[in-house]
């Protein structure tokens, strides 16, 4: 039964005045979370700095793999919007006001962005915040941590991907002096004037000093550069080579940086490929003062973003390390929802399986840090496709289902449930 139009078609269940009575309304769904926990909120620990980031992501990472999350995990994060569309970190107090020039987040407005429009049925919170990040937009054509903040390529790199998960091309998107997204990402990419060791790598911000590479940068620039967010169509194809280096043919190379997207993407790819090899296949911190350990989400990322670039063979090279009993990964991620989210993309990408991760169900394990999940795929993705279709035509219209669910309400008073899907980010 299509639950999403049974819900729908409870209040016309009541005006049909069948014999169903109080027992067609919605049943209340007993929250499975572990003591202590916000209802619908994933994770144990303390949200105020990443309770709307971690939701997201994974809302995104059950969407992928065809879980149908608690409508309650869904209302959460759609309740976490502020009035005029952006979302904070974590609103505690939902009745209080946000406040609009520093408590609201371009990384948490694109990733609740994304979230909720992989779930579907939230189009209200989804057009104010794509109001919000087009009302916050810099004239560079980027977006800052903050609003009025200067550009950096992290938060501009959600941004991207909350258009295009809403259908949108970010090259139409455009500040007020024309300069696109592009335009502000191109602009932190290092050239050939930049060291061999960092040629094709972003900076997170060239707002003070000379831009210096970082790789947590690089891995979100070099995905958003190809027009994707945090979860995109995977096509299994693979290019059958690395990707391509940043040309710089006369050894100095001038100033040049890539003047496309598309070998902006390759070369900063190339660069991630690079650095990897390096280090036994990972990224390591690049948070100032951090010791020098692995980076297991900026791994993750990069993987994200080699696969988006359909370098598959490439990108399992660092996934394989990922999965390694010798990684820390599965420590990393235990009991952290966004952490765990993030693996599950980065298997999702590049066309693993999630659900036998080194050995570890990290969906059965992400499931497990929320309220119990509506319905899911146990055998694989294939159900969640099938999942999404259904959904879509909910989305579209289903006047026929609807009162086929109303007809079943009224002989058998069943009591409906709810439904839904959908991904976090760290921030420098």
């Amino acid at each position: 039964m299509n639950i999403r139009r049974s819900v729908a078609a409870l209040s016309l269940c009541a005006a049909l005045g069948a014999a169903v009575g109080a027992a067609a309304a919605p049943v209340a769904v007993a929250d499975d979370s572990p003591a202590g926990r916000s209802e619908g909120l994933y994770g144990a620990k303390d949200p105020k700095f990443d309770g709307v980031w971690r939701q997201s992501l994974a809302l995104l990472a059950q969407d992928a793999v065809g879980v149908t999350p608690a409508k309650s995990a869904i209302d959460w994060l759609t309740g976490q919007s502020c009035a005029d569309g952006g979302f904070a970190a974590y609103r505690a107090d939902t009745s209080k006001a946000c406040d609009p020039k520093k408590g609201e987040f371009t990384d948490a407005t694109a990733a609740a962005i994304q979230a909720l429009a992989a779930v579907g049925g939230r189009a209200d919170a989804v057009e104010k915040g794509i109001g919000w990040l087009k009302s916050h937009q810099n004239e560079d054509g980027g977006w800052g941590m903050n609003p009025g903040g200067p550009s950096d390529a992290n938060s501009t790199s959600a941004a991207i991907g909350a258009f295009a998960a809403t259908g949108q091309d970010p090259a139409k998107v455009s500040a007020k002096g024309g300069k696109s997204p592009y335009d502000a990402l191109l602009g932190l990419q290092l050239g050939c004037s930049a060291k061999a060791a960092e040629r094709g790598a972003f900076a997170y911000t060239a707002d003070k000093g000379k831009p210096v590479a970082n790789e947590l940068a690089t891995a979100s620039a070099a995905l958003a550069v190809q027009g994707k967010g945090f979860v995109f169509e995977t096509v299994g194809k693979d290019r059958g080579a690395a990707p391509e280096p940043l040309s710089c043919a006369d050894g100095k190379g001038g100033a040049g940086t890539p003047k496309d997207t598309t070998k902006a993407a390759e070369a900063a790819l190339a660069h991630l490929s690079r650095v990897m090899s390096d280090t036994d296949m990972h990224l390591k911190s690049a948070m100032p003062g951090a010791k020098d350990q692995p980076d297991f989400g900026g791994t993750a990322d990069a993987v994200v973003a080699l696969a988006a670039g359909e370098h598959s063979a490439t990108a399992g090279k660092p996934l394989q390390w990922l999965q390694g009993k010798n990684s820390g990964a599965a420590a990393w991620a235990k009991g952290d929802p966004g952490a765990l989210a993030k693996l599950i993309l980065a298997a999702h990408a590049a066309g693993a399986n999630p659900r036998d991760f080194g050995g570890a169900d990290l969906v059965q394990q992400l499931n497990a840090t929320g309220p119990k999940p509506e319905a899911a795929a146990p055998g694989g993705e294939s159900d969640g496709k099938n999942e999404k279709s259904e959904k879509k035509s909910d989305d579209d219209g289903g006047v026929g289902g609807v009162w086929w669910t109303v007809g079943v309400c009224a002989v058998a008073g069943v009591g409906i449930g709810f439904l839904l899907s959908g991904r976090k980010r760290r921030q420098l």
